[in-house]
């Protein structure tokens, strides 16, 4: 069973710049949002000379990669893989079948990225599959708010695509300080009990892989 985390967050909350201290040689990243990455010097770490970078909206395109890095010898160097990020997908099959009315579109695009999710967890044990996304806070008329993964439709909502993660990180950034939030604060932000002593953690993915290696 692979170890799969999802980064949630907003737009600019260091999602994709807690990547930077992955080790190229050994990761590769998925593009969905096809819009590069966000730390200095990345076109040299990550590109298709490497063969580590990829860039796709297409979940089908994804699922293949994934099946490589699970089965391929020649992509079995991949102990990481970043998919960035869960909406470019969504968005992307959701604006493809625009025309298209009717309920079953619906479920449709919540089993694309369900299924892939679901996926993600069968692969071989020494692969970590990263899943980054955006996040929406709803407001209730008490003021009350809650902080979740941002999807397209009712039906994701419903099933709720945080149960199939056992850590979701919570990406923030208070006072200009870039943080991981390791447990649920009014979000559905959690990480296996013993994981982290902090509820607020530095925004580092290799540091968060590391401390997740016995879980």
């Amino acid at each position: 069973m692979s170890n799969v985390i999802c980064i949630a967050g907003e737009s600019g909350s260091g999602k994709t710049t807690s990547m930077r201290n992955l080790d190229p040689k050994t990761t590769l990243y998925i593009d969905c949002d096809k819009k590069g990455l966000s730390w200095k010097g990345w076109r040299k770490q990550y590109n298709e000379k490497n063969r580590n970078y990829i860039r796709t909206d297409f979940a089908s395109v994804v699922e293949q990669a994934l099946k490589k890095a699970d089965q391929d010898e020649a992509w079995k160097r991949f102990k990481v893989v970043v998919i960035d990020t869960l909406n470019g997908l969504m968005v992307a099959d959701e604006m493809r079948r625009s025309k298209e009315k009717g309920y079953d579109k619906w479920v449709d695009l919540a089993a694309c990225v369900w299924d892939l999710v679901c996926h993600a967890h069968e692969l071989r044990d020494d692969l970590t599959i990263v899943f980054t996304a955006h996040t929406q806070t709803e407001h209730d008329e008490a003021g009350y708010m809650f902080t979740r993964i941002k999807t397209s439709g009712k039906k994701l909502d419903k099933i709720c695509l945080e149960s199939k993660f056992n850590t979701v990180l919570l990406s923030k950034c208070v006072d200009g300080k870039y943080l991981f939030e390791t447990q649920a604060n009014n979000s559905t932000a959690k990480s296996p009990m013993g994981a982290f002593a902090e509820k607020e953690i530095e925004n580092d993915i290799v540091k968060v892989i590391k401390a997740l290696e016995d879980f």
